[in-house]
């Protein structure tokens, strides 16, 4: 990814705290030399200072197919806005986009029921623990029969990350008098995307101004 200096963010906890809350991602690796995405919900944990991504695929899906083998990409996304030139103090400026994205970089490992019903039962329930735990009572309430059934027609993956890469841009490289005027302008926005980057951009503010 793309990151100029000033929206550079190396805070693993902020990364992994920011990938938590958006972790609805898009999982893109590539097959037979060309690039293959899945859009799907990872759970994000950090043991002894490594982060580590598990989810799982539908069985039918090839993009499995290849994991074990290359790196893969895990993409997550948050609030985004479009940024008018016309809160800028300079006329001579620009149009852009205001966001923050984090890749997570690593070669997923593949979990089969047939492999180890131990690896597979963890991460059902890490991934129910963290998404629906007012179900696990039910759904270890369930035959064997459909939860095998069930978990045979997946493949589950943990992934540990070897490369964390953050973006916020969040007009770090305009003046303070252009961040307030954005942040102020978009926190006024009827639009959520566009309030919540106002208030991404207030609190980084904020922060600068404190150290």
């Amino acid at each position: 990814m793309y990151i100029p200096n000033a929206f550079r963010e190396e805070d693993t906890e902020k990364l992994v705290a920011f990938m938590r809350a958006n972790s609805f991602a898009t999982l893109v690796s590539v097959h037979n030399r060309l690039p293959i995405a899945s859009h799907i919900p990872l759970v994000v944990t950090v043991q002894n200072n490594i982060v580590k991504l598990t989810g799982h695929l539908a069985k039918a899906n090839p993009h499995w197919q290849v994991f074990g083998e290359i790196e893969s990409l895990a993409i997550f996304t948050g609030p985004h806005a479009y940024i008018s030139p016309s809160l800028y103090e300079k006329r001579e400026s620009v149009p852009t986009w205001n966001y923050i994205a984090v890749h997570a970089y690593g070669v997923p490992q593949i979990i089969t029921l047939s492999d180890s019903r131990e690896l597979m039962d963890k991460m059902i329930d890490t991934m129910i623990d963290t998404y629906g735990s007012d179900y696990k009572s039910q759904w270890h309430s369930l035959s064997d029969n459909f939860r095998e059934g069930m978990m045979n027609g997946i493949v589950g993956f943990e992934m540990t990350v070897t490369r964390l890469e953050g973006k916020y841009k969040l007009s770090q490289n305009r003046s303070q008098n252009d961040q307030y005027n954005v942040a102020h302008a978009l926190l006024q926005s009827a639009d959520l995307n566009a309030q919540a980057i106002g208030a991404a951009m207030q609190q980084n503010f904020e922060t600068s101004e404190q150290q």
